[in-house]
C-alpha cells in the first residue's frame, strides 16, 4: 500500500507554479525533500537532522556558499 504525499512550499516561492523551490513532507516520521522542478528525486532524512540543518542556516552557518 502506497500513501500519498502531502508536499508543502514555502510561500517565499511565490504564487507561480513554474517557480523551482524545495518541497517538503512528513511520511512515517520521515521528513521528505524534492525539488519541485524534479519531482522524482527524493531525499529523506530525519527530524533531528533537519532541525540541525535549519538551525544551522539561521546562524549563518551556510552564507559562504551563496555569497
Amino acid at each position: 500500500m502506497t500513501s500519498a504525499i502531502n508536499w508543502q512550499k514555502s510561500s517565499f516561492s511565490g504564487p507561480d507554479d513554474n517557480q523551482s523551490c524545495i518541497e517538503v513532507a512528513s511520511l512515517y516520521g520521515e521528513i521528505k525533500l524534492r525539488e519541485s522542478d524534479d519531482p522524482d528525486v527524493i531525499v529523506t532524512t530525519s527530524v533531528a537532522k533537519l532541525r540541525a540543518f535549519v538551525l544551522g542556516v539561521k546562524a549563518g552557518e551556510f552564507d559562504h556558499l551563496i555569497a
